[in-house]
């Protein structure tokens, strides 16, 4: 008695914290109309932690060691000193009452709580085998997601490994299928926001089989230690929750494995294709043959049919794919530039060596740095860099020193690719004194013309061998020549032939047919 009163004294350790991404993943549920005990059964929490997040505010970030910093949590277990002593006890008998463990750790020193032993001793304890339970979904509660690849044949004789993005409704088997460059975290995100919107909304839960781009370390059972901070938001700004399947649990992964395997057994490998664009041009008619004419195997109705009813209960779409914009941390580096996928993206030059973060579009992206923001063109990889022209009147500006700002200009010009250092190094080795001159006049064309038309001339100029100023002003000249005429051309082709060349107003009359109307 006195023993067990002096384990009731003992102090309580502090919980450890629930990650942010199994929070929204409670209150997504809990929003959705599920009971406390329920969301606590399917998320593995306990119901008091339940109750705990429904008083907290909606998730807004996936910043799990942000959250750790805030909340000052990150302290050793007690209890992990003793896992050598607890795994040679479960060695000896494996069906050892974890309560005698207790009894056992702290005859030899354990001061901790209960909670943070118990917790190792099933870290520790051996798995023990359970009959397989297939999951099977209700309306708008699943859908699978999952990358695959395969290798297609040409009618040509030719091979190529394909890649590609599946998603199906759980409930209505109704399926998306995306051929993608790459399995990357961007091409996860941007496939599930668009088959999302394929599906009419937004199911409960997305469930993936733990790819590791976004899963950066795994925890026990379906937990999730720590996730790709850039997935995790994306998740919470998209408004789904997300689930993993248990490594080695074919009754929660099969359904998912199964799904790509479909995909590949009934469209990729029983057919041949012409080329790229006969491939994507079949997937879409074997995608609207699968969904809305032919009967699942799995149910015996049509996908469509079933999806009909499933509408109901799949939520409003938050964000849709060309608004959803990826956050990733960046630097604006001593150049006033952020580096990102290889090309070069300027700031202003009073952003540098601040951190921000770029909000990354299919099309575009956004670099937020303190009180400084741009917004630039979504440029690949090797492109030449595109500096917005006040980011580059900036630079110049707060250059000191007139050999410094007349570099910085040269440099200006120097970007604009290859046909600029030739056109350059000749300038420089031909007349060396009137060289400054001339870069002053090269980089007041490229401000007055901006970067493309500029690069262009100087292409035109290099190409005809009149490697000089001149040069390029006769090809930016030629080209304004050539767009003017087009325009007059164009605004010519109304115009009659004649002394008076009068506009011609002509009235719009329905084609009839030859015989007259009838």
């Amino acid at each position: 008695m006195m023993e067990s009163s002096a384990m009731a004294r003992k102090p309580v350790q502090a919980e450890e914290m629930l990650p942010l991404l199994k929070r929204h993943e409670i209150q997504v549920l809990r929003r959705a109309g599920f009971s406390q005990t329920d969301v606590a059964e399917r998320t593995g929490a306990s119901l008091r932690t339940v109750r705990r997040v429904d008083c907290e505010a909606e998730v807004d970030s996936a910043d799990d060691s942000g959250a750790h910093r805030d909340r000052k949590l990150g302290r050793p277990s007690k209890a992990a000193a003793y896992s050598s002593r607890v795994s040679a006890w479960l060695a000896e008998d494996p069906e050892l009452p974890t309560q005698e463990l207790l009894r056992r750790a702290s005859e030899v020193g354990y001061t901790g709580h209960k909670t943070a032993f118990y917790a190792l001793v099933a870290g520790l304890r051996p798995p023990r085998a359970a009959p397989v339970v297939r999951f099977e979904g209700l309306p708008g509660e699943f859908s699978q997601h999952d990358f695959g690849h395969v290798d297609v044949r040409f009618v040509d004789g030719r091979k190529k490994r394909v890649h590609f993005f599946a998603s199906r409704l759980k409930y209505s088997r109704f399926v998306a299928v995306t051929l993608v460059e790459n399995e990357t975290t961007e091409t996860i995100i941007r496939c599930l926001a668009r088959d999302f919107v394929a599906f009419g909304g937004l199911p409960l839960l997305a469930v993936f089989d733990r790819p590791k781009t976004i899963v950066k370390k795994g925890g026990k059972g379906r937990d999730v230690e720590a996730w790709n901070a850039t997935f995790a938001q994306a998740i919470v700004d998209i408004g789904v929750g997300v689930e993993m399947c248990a490594p080695r649990s074919g009754n929660q992964k099969g359904s998912v494995e199964s799904l790509i395997r479909w995909v590949k057994g009934s469209f990729f490998k029983p057919r041949k294709f012409q080329d790229e664009a006969d491939l994507e041009a079949k997937l879409v008619a074997w995608l609207t043959e699968v969904n809305t004419k032919t009967s699942s195997r799995a149910t015996n109705v049509i996908p469509e049919t079933r999806r009909q009813e499933e509408l109901s209960r799949l939520r409003p779409i938050k964000v849709f794919p060309e608004k959803l914009a990826l956050r990733i941390p960046v630097f604006v580096g001593p150049t006033a530039e952020v580096i990102f996928e290889g090309a070069p993206y300027t700031m202003p030059p009073e952003a540098t060596h601040v951190a921000g973060t770029l909000f990354l579009y299919e099309d575009r992206l956004r670099i937020v740095a303190g009180r400084f923001e741009a917004l630039h063109r979504r440029r690949k990889k090797g492109e030449p860099p595109a500096p917005l022209p006040e980011h580059r009147a900036a630079k110049i500006a707060s250059v000191h020193g007139k050999r410094a700002k007349l570099y910085e200009k040269r440099q200006q010009v120097l970007n604009l690719g290859r046909d600029a250092l030739a056109l350059l190094t000749e300038i420089t080795h031909r007349k060396p004194k009137l060289a400054g001159r001339q870069v002053e006049d090269l980089y007041a064309l490229l401000e007055r013309h901006g970067d493309d038309a500029m690069r262009a001339a100087i292409a035109r100029a290099v190409k005809a061998g009149n490697l000089t100023v001149t040069g390029v002003r006769r090809a930016l000249s030629r080209t304004s020549v050539r767009k003017r005429d087009g325009e007059r051309r164009r605004a010519g082709v109304a115009q009659p032939r004649g002394p008076k060349r009068q506009q011609l107003e002509l009235a719009l009359h329905r084609a009839e047919p030859k015989g007259g109307a009838s």
